[in-house]
């Protein structure tokens, strides 16, 4: 039996087309996870396609092909099961969007998945076999990450991302921020890997730089903090993403730079408190931003801070403000999105029976183009202004100005950063406005 895997790509990310020739991010977990699900009993054949770097062939073969799906490529994803399904192949759909719209995803499936897989996808490969598959299967109640498995990350070219060395402890956040398709798709439960898997996983890549890709890697604190502990005698440098709540707790900064931590993906979202409390994310609001970012750099940890733009109380000075503060902070590594309402979240909730969704082009949801009526500029004004403050803030200058800014001047932080100069520089060519 053969199993095609495949990460399908929306055109503003595809390997052929897209902004970059080839992917400048990670390698992609879910794949490698769902391979190692595959029980070995099966002797099953297993090919991983991402469409960041490789090209889906037209002549594709397998038993099986399975996809996993989030908004911005559900549209990819469909035609793809269309061509495959039209040629008497069996596809699988599963991932976020299938979680949140499963209707619409059977009817592009012969099975889809619902939840987290690592129980039902072994089961339906049996029940495959025995020919007696369900149409869907659903993420048991009693879900937990207690008995993880090691991804099969040689199944994918190493050399065609900048890492292979990508790992998560946990799941889930804990916060309900009214954009996040996480509490939607999951719900607020929270789930975490043994620490002495972890740990051993990242011994067997044997990679110096490493990153945890979990959302929120510090939802748990003494989880935390015990698994940072874990961390100091492999003497790695190690990048991850959490909220800035960190900022309430000096022994917990301490411990994650002397863990190795040289980089951290923060959710700003907005330097307006009226605009955090529209998403539910106020609790950033009880954040000194430039007190964190200094205590941050003092510990020689980057900062990648993300930012959304269409906020309901964003105007088109909201940009030269965000400018300004991105600028003056010093943000390492700076980004940027479009709000956008993910259908199954609060938001898209909201803004659909205000009658302010405008299109439901799945695969225009990528956060960088305009799906919404915002209420203080026209949609217009915002995307102009998104890719205005893309190219501002990745000029050669503000680069220079950022990171002397910082005083905290790596390689990589020059690598990435030209790779967003690029990447802000050719978001023209995906525009769906003019003007």
């Amino acid at each position: 039996m053969k199993i095609v895997l495949i990460s399908p790509k929306g055109p503003l990310y595809r390997y052929k087309g897209g902004v970059f020739k080839k992917s400048l991010r990670y390698q992609p977990l879910t794949l490698t996870t769902l391979a190692a699900l595959i029980p070995d009993d099966l002797n099953a054949e297993i090919e991983l396609i991402d469409e960041s770097v490789a090209i889906v062939p037209d002549n594709l073969e397998a038993d099986i092909i399975g996809m996993t799906v989030i908004t911005g490529t559900a549209k990819r994803s469909y035609e793809l099961a269309a061509q495959f399904r039209s040629r008497g192949q069996f596809v699988v759909l599963g991932g976020p969007h299938v979680t949140l719209m499963p209707q619409e995803a059977k009817s592009f499936a012969d099975v889809i998945f619902t939840g987290y897989a690592e129980e039902t996808w072994p089961k339906f490969l049996y029940d495959f076999i025995e020919g007696k598959h369900d149409e869907i299967y659903t993420q048991p109640i009693d879900f937990n990450l207690n008995n993880p498995v090691f991804p099969k990350r040689e199944l994918l070219n190493k050399n065609h991302f900048l890492t292979h060395a990508v790992f998560e402890a946990t799941r889930s956040c804990g916060h309900k921020c009214e954009f996040c398709v996480v509490p939607s798709a999951w719900g607020g439960k929270q789930y975490q890997k043994p620490i002495d898997f972890v740990i051993e996983e990242i011994r067997q890549v044997n990679e110096k730089r490493i990153i945890f890709v979990d959302l929120n890697l510090v939802s748990n604190i003494r989880y935390a903090k015990e698994l940072f502990r874990a961390l100091i005698p492999l003497n790695i440098q190690w990048f991850g993403l959490c909220t800035v709540l960190i900022a309430n707790d000096d022994d917990m900064l301490e411990l994650m730079a002397r863990s190795g931590c040289k980089g951290l993906l923060l959710g700003l979202e907005s330097i307006s408190q009226d605009s955090l409390k529209d998403i539910n994310k106020q609790f950033n609001a009880s954040v000194d931003y430039r007190r964190l970012i200094e205590k941050l750099h003092r510990l020689k940890i980057s900062i990648q801070g993300c930012f959304v733009f269409g906020l309901d109380h964003d105007t088109k000075d909201t940009f030269d403000e965000t400018i300004d503060f991105v600028l003056d902070t010093g943000i390492d590594l700076p980004r940027f999105a479009v709000l956008t309402p993910f259908p199954g979240t609060p938001l898209y909730k909201r803004l659909d029976a205000e009658d302010r969704i405008l299109t439901k082009n799945w695969e225009l949801y990528d956060v960088q183009h305009v799906v919404f009526e915002p209420k203080n500029m026209t949609p217009l004004d915002l995307s102009l202004g998104h890719k205005r403050v893309w190219k501002e803030v990745y000029s050669y200058a503000s680069i220079f100005k950022r990171l002397s800014k910082a005083k905290n001047f790596q390689p990589l932080a020059i690598t990435s950063n030209l790779g967003y100069r690029f990447y802000g520089n050719h978001l023209d060519a995906f525009d769906t406005y003019s003007s």
